[in-house]
Formats: structure tokens, C-alpha cells, sequence
């Protein structure tokens, strides 16, 4: 054989699997649609439902990734920064709230301390009235 029927037959068979493949998976390969409407009722309503919520996660992760490459660091480095600096920002949140929390609880301390002693020169105790040694001012 020649080396221009070498050369014919090469390009043939390069154009046949360049052309012919990509022909056949576009053949075979359903449309968004056609496989939508293969899924069971059930199906296709939980996945209108939850197509916004998808949307919005893209959007988030596309303007993310935009953000992250604006950065001179890699992306992966830039995203790793940002949880960090998003778990310290939680941790300091939750830090200051247990703050307040203990602040509210030792100003209610206090006000319930107050209001006891308020108690003590009013009335009887919580221990004379639980053990019957009060008398009540109808008997006197």
C-alpha cells in the first residue's frame, strides 16, 4: 500500500471517531426534559420544590468562587481562610453569649437574693412555713 492510501485511510477512520462519536453520544443522551418526565411523580415534585433552594446554593458557591479568585492565593487556600476566619467568628459569638448569659445569671442571683432578704424582714421563711412553726394571724 502507498503512503497516500496509508494516509487516506488514517484520516478516515481519525474522522469517523472525531465526528461519529460525538454524533452518536448526542443520539443517545437524553434531553433535560426527557429524563424529568422519566422520574416518578414524587420525584419531580420534591425536585420542583427544591430547584430554588439549589439555584440559590449555585449562586452562593459561583459568587464565592469569584471572590476566592480574586485573591493572589489559590482558591483552595483562600476557601480554608475563609472557614477559618468563619469558625473564629463563631467561636467568639458563642464566647460572647455565654458572656451575657453568665452576666444575666449572676444579676438574677443578685435579684433573688434581694428579694429574699426583702422577704425575710416582711414575713415568714420558706423554712417556717414548710415545717408549721408559722402561725397564722387568723389563730391569733
Amino acid at each position: 500500500m502507498s503512503r497516500g492510501g496509508m494516509y487516506t485511510k488514517m484520516a478516515a477512520v481519525f474522522l469517523g471517531f472525531s465526528i461519529g462519536g460525538p454524533a452518536i453520544m448526542y443520539y443517545v443522551t437524553p434531553s433535560e426534559g426527557e429524563l424529568f418526565k422519566r422520574f416518578n411523580p414524587e420525584l419531580q415534585k420534591r425536585n420542583l420544590e427544591l430547584r430554588g433552594e439549589r439555584e440559590k446554593n449555585y449562586k452562593d458557591f459561583a459568587q464565592k468562587m469569584i471572590e476566592y479568585s480574586k485573591s493572589d492565593k489559590p482558591i483552595w487556600e483562600a476557601e480554608a481562610d475563609a472557614r477559618q476566619k468563619l469558625r473564629d467568628d463563631i467561636l467568639h459569638r458563642e464566647r460572647q453569649e455565654r458572656i451575657e448569659k453568665d452576666q444575666r445569671a449572676r444579676e438574677m442571683k443578685a435579684d433573688f437574693a434581694a428579694g429574699r432578704q426583702a422577704l425575710a424582714h416582711h414575713g415568714p421563711s420558706f423554712e417556717e412555713l414548710s415545717s408549721g412553726q408559722h402561725q397564722h394571724r387568723d389563730k391569733e
